[in-house]
């Protein structure tokens, strides 16, 4: 399985170098790892003490953020270095002020691992969710530097839990790492079956990172005009199938404002939504200088700032799950939103939940969404249930940060 392995890092290496010719994703992921030994040297400080945070992607970040700001504020003799896999993450956190390191994760071969922990040598590691790379695991392990995953979530149709030779290699994954942190009871049964011991359900850090959110979120005088006095109905990271059944809801409704906050927030994208829309609609871009008061949907063309807009609004639309998957819902529920998404959210543990709950509504068809819109803003009641359902649910599950940091560092 080993050699599998390494064959197929190299040729998702040879398939990306390739692919960077004409895709822009492939070209930075090739880009950013380039020279990657002699960056890391220059950045790194010999003098230091280091740990370690690796994140996939943009959503895992906003997993592994709250473990960073967390030990920063707490254990401030540490330097944070914190590496991604994919430009989605990179290139929008290459910048984030709480790291002192951020760079490209390069890929996993034996030499890249050994040489990335040689000049990094950090004094612990966490993964974050998903991330199960064989050299950098066995290289830790070797060193005997302590590796953790925090907010882990384990499924019956993983390679772990299958009775094969692939299923048994993975699972020796696993005993690389000194703790794993996971989600949820289903988890710990699946680790239990295979005999893994060495967990803790800790719950997920996201709920920390979205009650941070909430308690110091920016306000924007304009949208606070936008929706004052009004039912608002806040539409995030949608796409076109979300963006298509919204505005036929929209352009039949009465005295109900709309926030749409796109996931792709190019022009030629923002210009199909106002084509899409029959009501006066503006976007973000615009307000800064026009009375936006007689305009019923604001469109928001940047990024950045959607978490804090769920403030202001009564009820969220999350977009995605007519795709792969929805988007992160837990930002409009810690501000007390109940939540409508498509079908697609079975993969995400908030999202049953909050179905189970009452508390959020999957659709499947523009009946499905008129009927979940209807009934929360004309039903004060309903609105406010399931208000309450969504703020509870955030609440309790918060600390799973200070859970894990006080059992790795011992506080």
């Amino acid at each position: 399985m080993t050699a599998i392995y390494k064959l197929g890092i190299f040729f998702y290496g040879l398939i990306i170098r390739v692919s960077a010719l004409f895709n822009t994703k492939a070209k930075q992921f090739v880009a950013g790892r380039k020279n990657w030994e002699e960056a890391l040297k220059n950045k790194v400080d010999s003098n230091a003490r280091y740990i370690w945070i690796h994140c996939a992607s943009l959503g895992e970040f906003e997993q592994g953020r709250p473990i960073i700001e967390e030990i920063k504020q707490r254990l401030p003799e540490y330097k944070i270095a914190l590496t991604f896999f994919s430009p989605s993450g990179y290139e929008i956190r290459k910048n984030y002020d709480q790291a002192d390191i951020v760079m490209y994760l390069p890929l996993d071969t034996k030499k890249n691992a050994r040489q990335f922990i040689n000049i990094l040598n950090p004094e612990k590691v966490f993964f974050v969710k998903y991330e199960y790379w064989y050299f950098y695991i066995s290289e830790l392990k070797r060193k005997s530097i302590p590796l953790y995953i925090v907010s882990a979530i384990f499924r019956e149709n993983q390679q772990f839990f299958k009775n094969t030779p692939s299923g048994k290699w993975y699972r020796k994954l696993l005993s690389g790492f000194d703790h794993i942190f996971i989600q949820n009871e289903k988890s710990a049964e699946l680790l239990q079956s295979i005999g893994i011991k060495n967990f803790t359900i800790a719950g997920d850090t996201r709920f920390d990172r979205v009650a941070a959110i909430a308690g110091s979120a920016k306000k924007f005088e304009n949208v606070e005009k936008f929706t004052a006095g009004s039912l608002t109905v806040i539409a995030g990271s949608t796409w076109k199938p979300d963006e298509e059944l919204l505005a036929a809801f929209i352009n039949n409704s009465k005295n109900i404002k709309f926030i749409i906050a796109p996931h792709e927030v190019n022009q030629a994208n923002i210009n199909r939504i106002h084509q899409l829309l029959k009501k006066p609609a503006i976007s973000f871009s615009k307000v800064q200088n026009t009375d936006i008061g007689d305009h019923d949907v604001l469109i928001i063309d940047s990024i950045g700032i959607l978490s804090s807009l769920y403030q202001y609004g009564n009820v969220a639309y999350i977009g995605g799950g007519f795709g792969v998957g929805i988007h992160n819902i837990l930002e409009a529920a810690t501000f007390k939103l109940p939540i409508i998404f498509g079908p697609n959210y079975k993969k995400f543990k908030e999202a049953v939940d909050l179905v189970g709950q009452k508390g959020a509504f999957p659709i499947e068809n523009a009946n499905d969404l008129n009927a979940a819109l209807n009934q929360l803003l004309t039903d004060k009641n309903a609105l406010n249930n399931a208000s309450e359902i969504c703020k509870n649910y955030v609440e309790k599950n918060v600390g799973s940060t200070k859970l894990i940091i006080n059992k790795v560092f011992n506080i």
